[in-house]
């Protein structure tokens, strides 16, 4: 190819893409009209929107007809095919601003010089906006006070990966769609492997240095860094930061927008192609090199059409294939629009007439076939872009035999067929409507149950008095005696009315009335009236004979029977006709070219702010797979039909990705060449590779190895005071009191406490004073030493001790098995309660009661000596091997974590009910997460989840309703305030609520983002939108990361009883605001 025909093609091209972005900003389809525009401003697409603008107020009362004009082939691959659209509606495939010309003036003058002065086009530049724009989102997050918050967790075991479960993406700021299709790309194996085994040109340093390959060769390399990453890594999710950075570091811009999925998968395989399109040329053997992205992404249709009587024939190649949404119900619908502009009557006629149209044929499909639904319109009634949630069904297996140009005949004649029947159904619905809605003025009925109605009438009992005559005669309840007067009409009622008032002369004749009103219940007619036995519920005939019922009814029920049949029969056609279409494509020569649903890319929101996700088909596990950021769950088809069709909540299906079904290579796994075994993990990578991973691997071990040395220093450090502690107590006989102010619960230790040693055992066990925690316990133990000495006066103390454990287990054991209501909980009075529950191990129970009566703060007298010395003897004959001191522990610390779990349920639902609900939500949060770690270790551990949750949920929604509110007041210390709560408290436990996929929780998310979402049509502002522009994308694009939370807020210390006494107190209230409907 010679130069001039090089900067030939790139001239077509570059004009091509002028064309394309001035039809997706103006809505206009007219290629004339078009063209026209851009030769009138000399390229200058700014000028062009006006001159189209001006030009459409011109003629916005005529009724011109668009046609459509297929371009002669050019180097753009992306052609924009489908429907026309309304003139008053734009398609956008991205997020403009508000001030329109404004915005197209910035951006498109700096895209022209750009391109005049280094060949990058304009769409190239609009990503880079979008990559720079998510760096320094993810730079300014940093700064930010919530993102404390959302720090990943300390603890490197959370972020490693479960045995081969798929590697999430890490969300590194508003980069959820580079998230959503790589890991579509990434799950079409044929796709992996190619990048994987892509090598670089070996005589790159030979190439010219031009923008693409400082572009292209760099983002390869690291495309591959982080597949192979996403294949052998040890990690739960990945950093896909260095590949975005060299997609931003190849474009420079200041301004910002979320990316649009289509817009960045047209470039990223864009950039994919030209990278293999130079390993190709410098490997080919033959004049034509075959790149693998075009073999894999691109397809051909064929553009046959008529143009003022002129026909035409041209063949396009295309990748992605967009297809409008508004209008049509499921994707053969979107796909016969596409295929067929204008009119097309002339197409296959013999006459050649002056209509215009075109049909679109495929000639070649790719192995993976993607469609593009485009669900953002401009309205430039309201000069704001939309997004169109309406409902669009899409099938698992789509047959493509009726797009492709070898059945071209055939679907004529079938296009043909369903046109006659879609007709005769159109006829027949109509008809169908007349009997269902059959009426003359507003409200219409069913004609069966107006037939119905009347022959109720007519059968109805005839009376003769009027019923409201009947009910005013009725003789007032009472007694009240005197003269009867005449029935008053109505009229006369309401002219007497105002007689009756308070304020009417007073005589004899009102104060009668009014001692008798006094001494008699006021009288309602309409309630308390007896109506006559013969008064009918319903209104019926005044005169009607038995001949005239006789002849009506016969009329009437003939006639009903007439017009059900007549439903029936037109039910029945109409069924018969949407059978006889759905299976018009059925037979199996329309069934031989089956495309197999592969990955389904999801937003969320508005046009202005949303969030995307991805479901993909997993082939070999038959299922489908969820891939929300660095969160990777199985999935069902179901969830994917709710989050996908549209029509529930804000999310829908973006993008469409179909493969191949007779093509397996594409999902197929890599077999050894020697083995014959399946390569998988690090043995499907190449030697670098390898290398990488391993080099990323080693240094997660690394941390993992350091994070394990340092909790086990700590352990240590914490073990160290309770041995000095041991070693004091034994040369300390005597008891000392100690103090603690700390409401943190501490160890449990046998050995004698002292003044040192007193801080071993935990507040529920010992404590020195006797108004302090241990009070109830030292009763209970002196109660159950007093009624074995009586009862054994004359026993060892030995034999006491062992007997009154045996009493004490068993009034334990009663409050264990005990049906208790919801405000008491023994768990809280007694250890060995919850032990009971729990199932812990006998040793275990032994030695905490034997720690109960081996305390020093009994009652001084020589019995209770001689037990707690016995008891204290039996403790230290324990030996190690015959009670698990690890074990004991761990059983002591999950009551401690029980117990501090309690204390934050309690505060946080006692600031709920004072409506406190900044301060309520992190004690909810904490205590909601604590007790989900116990509940894993059993039923018994904690506290009623759904009762947290509920409340955890409530208290978000209200805080929700509270910012929301300050921020209609439209003020500004009540906007700040409100966003603040938004930010600091709302946004970033979303996604706890998320974690899960429990149904309420996910509603009362949508309720939330819903909520702050209704703002988006209304005026207001500018200061307030530009606020709520920047708050939408943190609400909606939440990442699925799971955030630890640091500082958990201080609990106040309480005492056994203080605080089975608020648990009691909270847990009643509770129950009475259920009842209450609350």
């Amino acid at each position: 190819m010679t130069v001039e025909q090089n900067v030939l093609q790139h001239s077509q091209k570059h004009q091509q893409t002028l064309l394309n972005q001035l039809r997706e900003v103006t809505g206009t389809t007219d290629v004339q009209l078009l063209q026209q525009a851009l030769q009138a401003s000399n390229g200058d697409l700014a000028e062009a929107v006006t001159f189209l603008t001006e030009k459409n107020a011109k003629v916005r009362q005529q009724d011109e007809t668009t046609y459509y004009q297929t371009s002669q082939v050019s180097g753009d691959r992306y052609i924009s095919v489908g429907s026309q659209a309304d003139s008053n509606v734009i398609d956008l495939t991205g997020d403009d601003k508000d001030d329109l010309q404004r915005a197209i003036a910035l951006s498109l003058a700096e895209s022209n010089r750009a391109f005049r002065e280094t060949g990058i086009t304009d769409e190239e530049q609009t990503i880079s906006r979008v990559l720079e724009a998510s760096i320094a989102e993810n730079k300014a997050s940093l700064k930010r006070t919530h993102t404390e918050v959302w720090s990943d967790s300390p603890n490197p075991h959370d972020r490693k990966r479960i045995d081969n479960c798929p590697v999430g993406l890490k969300n590194v700021g508003n980069t959820c769609w580079f998230s959503a299709v790589i890991q579509s790309l990434f799950n079409l194996l044929e796709f992996q492997r190619l990048v994987l085994n892509y090598s670089p040109p070996t005589q790159i340093h030979e190439l010219p240095r031009n923008q693409k390959e400082h572009r292209n060769l760099p983002f390869m390399q690291e495309l591959r860094n982080l597949f192979s990453l996403m294949v052998g890594s040890k990690r739960k999710y990945v950093d896909p930061s260095r590949a975005v950075e060299i997609l931003k570091d190849a474009f420079k811009s200041s301004e910002s927008q979320q990316q649009d999925v289509s817009e960045f998968t047209h470039k990223l395989l864009d950039w994919l192609e030209d990278a293999f399109q130079m390993k190709a040329e410098e490997d080919r053997e033959e004049d034509k090199p075959k790149n693998p992205m075009v073999e894999l992404f691109y397809g051909r249709f064929l553009a046959v059409g008529v143009l003022e009587g002129k026909k035409f024939e041209n063949t396009e190649l295309f990748g992605q294939y967009p297809l409008q949404v508004n209008g049509f119900k499921d994707l053969h619908e979107c796909l016969e629009a596409a295929m067929i502009e204008g009119e097309i009557e002339s197409l296959h006629s013999a006459e050649n007439s002056a209509r215009s149209g075109q049909e679109h044929w495929f000639t070649e499909l790719p192995p993976v076939l993607t469609f593009e639904l485009s669900r953002f319109e401009f309205n430039q009634a309201l000069g704001r872009p939309e997004k169109i949630h309406n409902k669009l069904e899409f099938p698992f297996m789509l047959y493509m035999d009726r797009y492709m140009d070898r059945n071209r005949e055939i679907t004529r004649i079938k296009r043909e067929e369903i046109r006659r029947l879609k007709e005769h159904l159109t006829l027949l619905q109509q008809r169908l409507e007349r009997y269902l809605s059959y009426g003359s003025g507003p409200k219409r009925f069913p004609l069966a149950d107006v037939l119905q109605y009347a022959m109720e009438f007519a059968s109805s009992k005839p009376v003769c008095t009027s019923p409201v005559e009947d009910i005013d005669s009725s003789a007032p309840p009472g007694g009240a005696t005197g003269q009867q007067l005449p029935p008053p009409s109505m009229a006369e009622q309401d002219s007497l009315a105002p007689s009756e008032s308070p304020g009417s002369a007073p005589g004899p004749a009102s104060t009668v009335t009014a001692a008798q009103q006094q001494r008699a219940p006021i009288h309602k007619p309409f309630t308390q009236s007896r109506l006559p036995p013969d008064l009918p519920m319903h209104p019926a005939p005044r005169h009607i004979t038995e001949e005239e019922l006789r002849v009506l009814e016969a009329c009437l029920h003939r006639w009903r029977s007439e017009v059900e049949y007549d439903t029936r029969d037109l039910q029945g056609s109409i069924s018969r006709i949407h059978r006889t279409i759905e299976m018009m494509y059925s037979d199996k020569a329309m069934m031989q070219v089956p495309y197999r649903l592969h990955a389904v890319l999801v937003h969320e929101g508005q046009a202005n702010a949303g969030h995307y996700w991805a479901y993909i088909y997993d082939p070999h596990q038959r299922c489908w797979m969820k891939y929300n950021d660095i969160s990777v769950t199985k999935s069902s088809w179901e969830e994917l039909v709710r989050d996908s069709f549209g029509g529930y909540r804000n999310a829908s299906a973006y993008c469409l990705m179909y493969i191949n079904d007779k093509k397996p290579f594409l999902i197929e796994e890599e077999f050894d060449k020697e083995t014959g075994q399946i390569l998988s993990g690090m043995d499907k990578l190449p030697p670098d590779l390898k290398q990488y991973v391993k080099e990323d691997n080693e240094l997660l071990d690394k941390e993992i190895e350091e994070w394990d040395a340092f909790q086990a220093r700590k352990a240590q450090q914490d073990r160290l005071p309770l041995s000095t502690a041991a070693a004091a107590a034994a040369s300390a006989p005597s008891s000392t009191s100690t103090s603690s102010s700390s409401p943190q619960p501490m160890s449990i230790e046998c050995s004698p406490p002292d003044n040192a040693a007193s801080q071993q055992d935990p507040e529920y066990m010992e404590q020195p004073s006797p108004t302090s925690d241990s009070k109830h316990l030292q009763e209970d133990t002196e109660r159950a030493i007093s009624r074995v000495a009586a009862e054994q006066e004359e026993r060892s103390p030995e034999a006491l001790l062992n007997a009154a454990l045996k009493l004490e287990y068993a009034r334990l054991l009663r409050f264990a098995q005990e049906d208790t209501p919801p405000e008491k909980d023994y768990r809280l009075q007694h250890v060995i309660v919850y032990f009971i529950q729990n199932q812990a191990p006998k040793k275990i129970l032994e030695r905490t009661l034997l720690t109960q009566f081996a305390d020093r703060n009994l009652a001084f007298d020589e019995r209770c000596k001689s037990i707690m010395n016995v008891a204290r003897a039996k403790l230290d004959l324990i030996k190690p091997e015959e009670v698990n001191m690890d074990e004991y522990e761990t059983w002591h610390q999950d009551y401690r974590n029980f117990r501090e779990t309690t204390s934050f349920m309690i505060t946080g639902l006692e600031l709920f009910h004072k409506t406190n609900y900044v301060e309520a939500l992190m004690y909810l949060i904490y205590s909601h997460q604590y007790n989900k770690e116990l509940l894993t270790k059993g039923l018994y551990r904690g506290h009623d989840e759904d009762l947290l949750g509920h409340y955890r949920r409530d208290c978000l929604l209200k805080l929700n309703e509270q910012a929301a509110a300050m921020f209609e007041t439209g003020e500004e210390p009540e906007v700040t305030t409100g966003l603040g709560i938004m930010n600091e408290l709302v946004v970033p436990c979303i996604p706890l609520l998320l974690v899960d996929d429990a149904d309420k929780d996910l509603l009362a998310v949508e309720d939330m983002r819903n909520r702050w979402c209704s703002y988006l049509g209304q005026e207001m502002e500018p200061n307030l939108q530009e606020k709520l522009t920047d708050f939408l994308p943190k609400l909606l694009d939440c990442s699925a990361e799971m955030k630890s939370f640091h500082d958990p807020p201080k609990v106040p210390a309480s005492s056994t009883l203080e605080l089975c006494e608020r648990f009691s107190r909270i847990m009643s209230s509770l129950g009475k605001a259920a009842a209450h409907g609350r």
